[in-house]
């Protein structure tokens, strides 16, 4: 596997800390962010990067880290990945910018063919290109309402789809992210997602049959949601900020089938879990669902802004000037997307599902000797682990979590924490057994003090 892992281009161990941070220059750093920028960013602890390079990430201070949240699974290549570096930086010596919706150029097109190959489903189909997750989103939303002419949505409690205003009326994931902002788009039902540590219907799969999704159908669309009127079901494969969620076997053929009854369309957010995160391209493929439009974005381009909505190609109705954006398909991130789109195929992906076993399996170990570990779950390089009072109880500890993270930052090792009481794990996939194990020793030491 070529240039798996870019640790190796810089000197010295990893993790070191060599002062507690945040550090002098941090500190200055800090105070000029809290002086001119908005207080609606949320951080989780004070790292002020000044570079980064493969599992490596380093401070301000000369404090080095090991990346086990790839900036929130956007760096799946690793930081500065050099392939990806070299043809960013070839694309910005030929052309930066000539707005794709309105012009022409290949980059464009040659990333919108590749993710028509990639993506679930074997019919013809066409890209739109943003710049974020939630835009994509937007252009999902947008599609489903032209093609159907049908005014509503059904999304899931615990889900996070942006923070615009389209896409936030789908997000239900804290309070916070809604408060204030009302009136959203009407029409919008949550329902709630297959969490079976924690089955709001207090029932176990499989004897349930997926009461969860059954309440949509006898319930909802009998008394409160016409079905008819429902241009699309919108749901991450797993659960992201709700908390790294994975849904028992069996429920998406479950919901494809009950779209396809009601001519609904099913809208698949792949934004944190696409692109090769579980250990496949996407992570519906492991219940061999076919969706209907597939919404990516973060990792496509290695840390560069690039989104893009894939649909069935016959979905796309509508006439020019219906949707459009500046930025979307920008050449130089076009040039990111297509390098990481090779680099996947090349081992990445592979990597991926063979690292997130041994990590997986590592945590378990872990959940075994410790009381308030309450559940390990996951796909690939996409693992929750929740933080709780006890097993018996289940009552979530979010304070402990809390600590769990900062302490690992302060000892070389960056995590964050995902829904009220879980830590996800989310490496680039250039992971290796001994970058690992170097955060699993750290990982245990904060656990036994925080017994």
């Amino acid at each position: 596997m070529r240039l798996l892992n870019q640790a190796s281009t810089i000197s010295g161990p990893v993790p070191m800390i060599k002062i507690t941070p945040p550090g002098p220059k941090a500190r200055k750093v800090l105070a000029v962010d809290k002086k001119y920028i908005s207080p609606s960013y949320t951080r989780a602890y004070p790292l002020v990067v000044r570079r980064g390079s493969g599992m490596m990430i380093e401070d301000e201070d000369g404090n080095r880290y090991l990346d086990f949240n790839a900036g929130v699974a956007v760096c799946i290549t690793g930081h500065c990945h050099p392939e990806v570096v070299a043809a960013a930086c070839r694309q910005m010596g030929e052309l930066i910018h000539m707005i794709g919706t309105d012009f022409y150029y290949h980059h464009q097109s040659d990333v919108a063919k590749k993710l028509t190959e990639i993506t679930p489903g074997k019919f013809a189909k066409k890209v739109f290109l943003a710049n974020t997750g939630a835009e994509s989103i937007e252009a999902a939303m947008k599609l489903s309402r032209y093609y159907t002419r049908r005014p509503r949505f059904v999304a899931y409690i615990g889900a996070f789809h942006g923070r615009t205003f389209g896409a936030l009326a789908l997000t239900a994931s804290k309070a916070v992210q809604r408060r204030y902002f009302a009136p959203l788009l009407p029409e919008t039902t949550h329902i709630p997602y297959p969490y079976c540590y924690r089955c709001l219907f207090n029932l176990t799969h499989p004897k349930c049959n997926f009461a969860c999704l059954s309440y949509l159908e006898d319930v909802l669309f009998k008394k409160v949601v016409p079905p008819e009127e429902v241009a699309a079901i919108v749901v991450e494969p797993i659960q992201g900020e709700g908390g790294y969620v994975v849904p028992p076997d069996g429920y998406f053929q479950a919901l494809r089938k009950l779209c396809d009854k009601y001519g609904i369309l099913l809208v698949v957010d792949e934004i944190q879990s696409g692109l090769g995160r579980t250990g496949k391209m996407f992570a519906i493929e492991y219940w061999k669902t076919v969706p209907d439009i597939v919404c990516i974005a973060k990792g496509i381009a290695s840390g560069l802004p690039l989104s893009a909505m894939v649909s069935r190609a016959d979905l796309h109705t509508w006439p020019g000037g219906a949707h459009a954006n500046t930025f979307g398909g920008n050449p130089v991130a076009c040039a990111a997307a297509s390098k990481t789109m090779e680099l996947l195929e090349n081992g990445l992906i592979r990597n991926a599902d063979r690292m997130g076993t041994y990590l997986f399996n590592r945590l378990l170990k872990l959940k075994n000797k410790y009381e308030f570990i309450g559940d390990v779950r996951g796909k690939g390089l996409m693992i929750g682990v929740e933080i709780v009072k006890s097993r018996k109880t289940k009552i979530k500890d979010q304070i402990r979590r809390n600590k769990i993270v900062e302490k690992c930052f302060k000892q070389g090792i960056l995590i964050l924490g995902c829904g009220d009481n879980v830590i996800r794990f989310a490496p680039p996939l250039i992971v290796t057994r001994n970058d690992i194990d170097k955060a699993m020793e750290i990982f245990e030491k904060v656990l036994k003090r925080s017994s």
